[in-house]
This record gives structure tokens, C-alpha cells and sequence, in this order.
């Protein structure tokens, strides 16, 4: 199904002003979505940095995963990724094991300390989201969830 695109409701300078609010809207969201992720992640440990929360948060979702997989995943370099995953490997937060398909690689696994410790803060995470969002209907949750997935894919290609 192709859908077609509404006209540009642009202002006088030609600036099409359904852009402008999307930029707006999605930098204070990723505004308050990192400080959020730096509170969550030291709920989690309070030696853990911001960005290792996303990884937490993979590898919960899709299970073990080699570095170079969580590296394209999340759009960083492999030595960001490396030094990452050395970090919440020597806080007991994930471990890895040899690759069964490619012994020369490693899968990367959360631990059960670091699944305990992340279950907890994530289900309180979630408990945010009901209050937070009690006077929303579900449907509309719903659809704003598709929507940014849709947004994650489109940002992926």
C-alpha cells in the first residue's frame, strides 16, 4: 500500500514546519531518554555508563550476539563496542563464550547477576511508563510503539 504524502504546509521561509516539530519533539525526547538511560543504568550498577544500558537492554531482547553484531546493531565502532562490553564484563553484567559457528569469536551473553539486577530496574522502568501514561489510551500507546519502531527502521536503511 502506497501512501501518499500530504502537502508541505511550509511558513513563509519555505521551512516545512512538520519537520521542524518532528527535530523539535525528538530532541527533547532523546534529551530526557539520555538522562534517563544514565539513571538507569546506575540503578542497575552504580559504575555503569549510560550507553551500556542499550546493550543490557539487546541483549535481554535477542539474546547472546557477537561485538561486531551489537556494533552494527547499535551504529557504533567496533573499539567502542569492545571497551562497552569490557566494562559490564568487569562489573559481572555479561560474560562471554566462544562461538560455536567461528571459534576465532565470541558470543556475548548476559549474566544472571546482570539479568536480576536489569529485570529489576527495567520492570520499575515500566511502572514509570503505566503512571506516566495512565491517562493514554492503550491504542494510542500502542501506535506511538509502532511508529517509532518504524522511525528505528527507517534510521537503520
Amino acid at each position: 500500500m502506497h501512501q501518499t504524502t500530504p502537502p508541505r504546509p511550509e511558513d513563509s521561509s519555505g521551512v516545512d514546519q512538520a519537520y521542524l516539530a518532528l527535530e523539535r519533539e525528538l530532541a527533547v525526547f532523546l534529551r530526557r531518554a539520555r538522562a534517563s538511560s544514565g539513571e538507569m543504568a546506575r540503578a542497575v550498577h552504580p559504575e555503569l555508563e549510560a550507553a551500556a544500558y542499550g546493550l543490557l537492554v539487546r541483549l535481554e531482547d535477542a539474546g547472546e550476539q557477537r561485538a561486531t553484531d551489537l556494533a552494527a546493531y547499535f551504529g557504533v565502532g567496533k573499539a567502542t563496542m569492545s571497551r562497552q562490553l569490557r566494562a559490564l564484563g568487569d562489573l559481572g553484567l555479561v560474560t562471554r563464550t566462544p562461538d560455536p559457528a567461528d571459534g576465532r569469536a565470541s558470543l556475548v551473553r548476559i549474566t544472571e547477576e546482570g539479568r536480576a539486577r536489569f529485570t529489576r530496574v527495567r520492570d520499575a522502568r515500566r511502572a514509570q511508563y503505566v503512571r506516566k501514561l495512565a491517562d493514554w489510551d492503550r491504542l494510542e500507546i500502542a501506535e506511538l510503539a509502532r511508529l517509532l519502531r518504524q522511525l528505528n527502521v527507517s534510521a537503520e536503511g
